[in-house]
């Protein structure tokens, strides 16, 4: 068996993965985040074994339901990751995290963290509570040591029902399936089999220099700037628009029908938003492909994207700006 060196470190900040419920049986009626990280791994048999000879250490960051993840936990995960993976005995890091906003979170992380670009972070979630008959928090938090001590893993990815999604793509897709993340066209970038990660893809690449800078912005920045999600459908009057820019939204991201396509109401407001300094991008509401310039666009679209995501890019851009 080989020994790997060092130390691999679970930062915890909740979701269902550390959830309860009255009843074993109850896979929805759970209340998340109840349980500590320490706990958490207490409760997984052959941790250890996974981990081939590391040390484990674990630290709450947080203790929330991630459909409540906010700026400032963002900020003091991010700062807390890079700490970490400075350490030159950290081999890794794992996150416990909840589903539902963990696709942004990962984004967010492989956006800022220039230590990634050498060593895993793996966001580990679950779709059932640590209280249910059959749990997967447990397996998948096994498959993410098998992620961290995988020769040359790096950069931020997701790991659930056996399968290692890159930040850039994946997506929660269901609502209560443990198959719950996809990754749009591309697909996972391999699987967890018996404790051997099977890549068929590269590892995530990160943008160093780009990290390093954000990182410095984000640590520094008291006050995030305000940035928005707005959705074109049919019937959309733009009214929305225009008292968040009342209200002083800073940053507005569309969700557009198709190729970008906008409600005639809604794209005036978003011009107007625009024309009064608000920054405005464009994504597509579409699960697969991403938004194609055309030539005569008003509005910036969102380099391919989601609206989720394209809101971390465009919260970055502005807190680099000093928004």
């Amino acid at each position: 068996m080989q020994v790997v060196a060092g130390k691999i470190v679970v930062l915890g900040t909740g979701g269902t993965i550390a959830g309860t419920a009255a009843s074993a049986e109850d896979n929805i009626g759970y209340t998340a985040a109840q349980v500590g990280v320490e706990q958490l791994l207490a409760a997984v048999p052959g941790l250890e074994r996974a981990g081939q000879g590391a040390a484990f250490e674990a630290e709450q960051v947080a203790q929330i339901d991630s459909k409540d993840m906010d700026d400032a936990v963002w900020g003091a995960l991010a700062v807390r990751c890079a700490e970490r993976l400075a350490d030159p005995q950290v081999r890794g890091l794992a996150i416990t995290h909840g589903t539902d906003t963990l696709e942004e979170t990962a984004w967010f992380l492989h956006r800022v963290l220039a230590g990634a670009a050498h060593k895993p972070v793996v966001l580990v979630s679950a779709m059932r509570p640590a209280t249910a008959q059959a749990p997967d928090g447990p397996q998948n938090l096994l498959d993410a040591m098998a992620v961290i001590t995988t020769p040359g893993a790096r950069g931020v990815v997701t790991v659930a029902a056996g399968e290692v999604h890159g930040a850039r793509l994946v997506q929660k897709v269901h609502p209560y399936r443990l198959h719950a993340f996809a990754s749009a066209d591309a697909g996972p970038l391999g699987w967890v089999e018996q404790g051997t990660v099977r890549l068929v893809s590269h590892w995530p690449h990160v943008a160093v220099e780009s990290a390093k800078i954000a990182i410095e912005n984000v640590a520094k920045t008291p006050e995030w700037p305000r940035v928005e999600i707005v959705l074109s459908h049919a019937g959309a009057t733009g009214r929305a628009v225009d008292l968040l820019v009342a209200d002083g939204v800073h940053g507005l991201v569309v969700a557009a029908t198709g190729n970008g396509t906008l409600h005639h109401r809604l794209q005036a407001a978003l011009e107007r938003a625009q024309a009064a300094g608000v920054a405005v991008r464009v994504a597509t509401r579409c699960p697969l492909g991403q938004v194609l310039p055309r030539a005569g666009d008003t509005l910036r679209d969102s380099q391919g994207m989601s609206a989720v995501k394209a809101r971390v890019d465009l919260l970055l851009e502005l807190i680099s700006r000093g928004a």
